[in-house]
């Protein structure tokens, strides 16, 4: 027999044969222990040994090693005081239908410190001492082949130790009698359950109280310990997450530069209808090398344009209007948010041209403002935005008085970005742009079809977004391949054939 991994917890704990981390399997038929490798077993997400094509030796999930992963644990034990805890709750499975399922998206706090991509698993980081000594709990569902049979492989209790390093392990059902005793023994929780889990969820019952796992619920066994206080972990979380690391940034790298060239492809061709563009991008997107869409993309011709999260995606693309594009693809569990807006036709008439060159400019300016060295912040950046915004709309005939900006500019500038489209929920926009933050710089304007505004500009939608790596001294531009100066915008439909 032969499995196993290569995740390092911290070099004292390598199990390396020959280069490849294999752990030990009992053996039922004999009294002893032998190696089994990796390649000869399946397990419930890719991994080097089975997936080398997807990651690279000494990598949990793809950029992201098992030392990174530990770093992060251990920087979360450095934020905890001593004799506490941290508590998270793999996401659940979610059903469109029966036993019809949605596609599976891990939470990403949970994501984030273990790097394990299966649902009904629970994570705890207990600080059993000073500065980051801690032990690390992952009780994750058992091998059953009979289960696997239908929904595919899992990793199990053992390759929770082996692959994922983690220091206690066990069987997720009976994981209720080994948590009160952790929760008991520790004087302050951090967890952000049960608020950030569904009523019907896998751990809804036992978070909230009586459990199928047994008598007493994670949510009684808190209100039992009279010792132990209880804090939100969002707060510790956002100010791990917040500062991006070199893979990190690279993952979301890989991600703009495949989302970038899939929407200037776009540009190339000819689409009968917002469907059509949708599908195109979809397939782009992976066939650059994306694991998948990051979110719901906007596809918006015409006035559908006006609506900021237009998703319906199923109307006409009409000849002489603009459509509007906000998509962008996933690497790793990364993101990049991108939009961009071009005409259906190729070509911008005056009002486009004009309104478009407007917002462009402003995002410029926006974008070279992304250093650390400008001790700005999203919100610093928002006003310089505003002002921007409102002077040149006054140039173009556009009446600014009154409430007028906030009509045509309803959405905030930009928002961080990482794990999650809107990363680091939370997180104030207040601070001052650090080293290694990520964000979107997206201004707008939509103009609704009233008197109020010039008429050739009516009924117009223009978005233009990147995702912006905040660095010291200048930015660096996630999504540089997605083109967006007018001339380029128009030189990409002479190329028309040319992106397929």
């Amino acid at each position: 027999m032969k499995v196993s991994l290569h995740a390092l917890h911290s070099a004292s704990r390598a199990r390396v044969f020959n280069g490849t981390i294999r752990y030990n399997l009992s053996c039922s038929l004999v009294n002893r222990r032998s190696l089994v490798s990796a390649a000869d077993l399946q397990f419930g997400q890719p991994l080097h040994e089975t997936h080398p094509h997807l990651l690279k030796r000494g990598e949990v999930t793809p950029g992201i090693t098992a030392q990174e992963y530990a770093d992060r644990r251990s920087n979360l034990a450095k934020a905890l005081p001593k004799n506490s805890i941290a508590v998270l709750a793999a996401s659940e499975l979610k059903y469109r239908s029966g036993a019809v399922f949605y596609e599976f998206h891990q939470d990403p706090d949970f994501f984030y410190l273990t790097g394990f991509n299966e649902p009904e698993a629970l994570a705890i980081i207990e600080k059993t001492g000073s500065d980051s000594e801690y032990s690390f709990h992952l009780y994750v569902r058992p091998k059953d082949p009979k289960a696997e049979l239908w929904d595919g492989a899992r990793s199990g209790v053992q390759a929770a130790q082996d692959v994922f390093n983690a220091d206690e392990v066990g069987d997720i059902n009976v994981s209720d009698k080994i948590i009160p005793e952790i929760v008991n023994s520790s004087k302050t929780v951090y967890t952000d359950l049960p608020n950030t889990l569904r009523s019907n969820s896998f751990f809804a019952e036992y978070f909230s109280g009586a459990s199928k796992f047994g008598r007493e619920g994670f949510g009684s066994v808190l209100a039992n310990a009279t010792s132990t206080t209880v804090k939100p972990l969002r707060p510790l979380m956002n100010d791990l997450r917040i500062i991006k690391s070199a893979a990190e940034i690279a993952n979301m790298r890989k991600a703009g530069q495949a989302s970038g060239r899939s929407i200037s492809e776009a540009m190339r061709s000819v689409f009968a209808t917002e469907r059509e563009l949708a599908a195109f991008l979809a397939y782009k997107f992976t066939m650059h090398g994306c694991d998948g869409q990051a979110y719901v993309p906007v596809v918006a011709g015409g006035k559908n344009s006006l609506s900021i999260h237009y998703v319906r995606n199923d109307d006409v693309l009409t000849e002489g209007e603009l459509v509007l594009v906000d998509a962008g693809g996933e690497y790793g569990g990364y993101i990049t948010d991108i939009t961009r807006t071009w005409p259906v036709n190729g070509k911008f008439s005056p009002a486009q041209h004009d309104l478009y060159q407007v917002i462009l400019d402003v995002q410029r300016t926006c974008v070279a403002l992304c250093r650390e060295s400008a001790h700005m912040s999203l919100d610093g950046l928002h006003k310089v935005a505003e002002k921007g915004l409102r002077d040149a709309l006054s140039g173009l005939g556009f009446d600014m008085s009154g409430n007028a900006l906030e009509t045509l500019f309803p959405h905030h500038l930009g928002h961080y970005i990482g794990l999650d489209v809107h990363d680091a929920p939370g997180y104030s926009r207040r601070g001052n742009l650090k080293d290694g933050m990520c964000i979107t710089i997206e201004p707008g304007i939509y103009v609704p079809d009233s008197d109020r505004w010039p008429e050739a500009f009516r009924g117009i939608g223009i978005r233009i977004e990147d995702s912006v790596c905040v660095q010291a001294e200048h930015p660096l531009v996630l999504t540089t391949e997605a083109v967006k100066e007018v001339v380029d915008i128009e030189a990409q439909h002479s190329l028309f054939g040319q992106g397929h």
